[in-house]
């Protein structure tokens, strides 16, 4: 996993419920937990721009409701700065669905822009994206 050329800030807190941006068949997702990350003893997690996460469907097909996947978190409301010294922020916070640990996607499209540092990170979810901002 390639790292991002950003100065990402933590944009979403576990818990936090968000939109699921493919034609997955979810509509809305609670953010469970998060993949390979480190912190110390105590201090809550937050989750950014690019980051795997486990994720809990809340609404959308009932025959994926309350079933846990993994995702990626392809825009965030908060601001960050990308090197070339523009700040970056969507009207929306979204992730994306993955059906295995390659990181191939659920989904076979994605509505909506996903960030430059996403799709780095992520080829797969370049492939299938409308556009990227």
């Amino acid at each position: 996993m390639k790292g991002v050329a950003a100065n990402l800030t933590n944009g979403l807190n576990l818990g936090s419920y968000v939109l699921a941006s493919d034609n997955s068949g979810a509509r809305i997702v609670k953010i469970v937990g998060m993949k390979g990350a480190k912190s110390k003893k105590g201090r809550q997690q937050y989750v950014k721009l690019g980051d795997h996460v486990k994720i809990s469907v809340r609404k959308g097909d009932p025959k994926i409701k309350g079933q846990i996947f993994d995702a990626i978190v392809i825009r965030q409301k908060k601001p960050f700065r990308r090197n070339t010294g523009e700040r970056v922020a969507f009207t929306d916070n979204a992730v994306c669905l993955l059906k295995d640990e390659k990181g191939n996607p659920k989904g076979t499209q994605i509505k909506g822009p996903i960030a430059k540092e996403v799709a780095e990170r992520w080829p797969f979810l370049a492939k299938i994206a409308k556009f990227i901002l």
